[in-house]
């Protein structure tokens, strides 16, 4: 079953909700880790490719749309489907994704932003309910 962990940041900015699954992300990369960001829209999915390109000045994480590389070391998806990506879901959509089961690791990213609280306590409660191993941390600055 997988282990969830809930990153609770010290900000209401969906900006900087996208920039620490950028740090997340890239530090799961770096350590060998295949990494699958689950997006709520084409929107947000465009805003974290940016960022994934230009997050760091000297860095990037190379990565690219799940439908156009479906094993990518770091894929940006919507839908349905995590395609064979098994090691860790990074979901910044609202609900829980139905095939989050298949991942070993689960990051939920949460903000002081009252829609983005709300959606995330219905996901905690839904992983508890289900028995998943939860985590929460607390971050105290970004």
């Amino acid at each position: 079953m997988s282990k969830v962990d809930f990153y609770i940041l010290p900000t209401d900015s969906l900006s900087a909700r996208l920039d620490f699954a950028c740090k997340l992300c890239e530090k799961a990369w770096r350590l060998g880790h295949r990494v699958y960001l689950h997006c709520q829209d084409d929107e947000q999915r465009n805003a974290l490719d940016e960022r994934l390109w230009h997050f760091k000045g000297e860095a990037f994480v190379p990565h690219d749309m799940a439908e156009q590389q479906a094993d990518a070391r770091v894929a940006l998806g919507l839908g349905d489907t995590a395609g064979e990506h098994r090691d860790l879901l990074i979901n910044l959509g609202g609900d829980v994704p139905g095939f989050v089961g298949q991942f070993e690791r689960v990051a939920e990213i949460v903000v002081e932003e009252a829609s983005i609280r709300q959606l995330a306590r219905e996901r905690f409660r839904f992983y508890r309910e289900q028995g998943y191993a939860l985590q929460d941390h607390r971050l105290q600055r970004l």
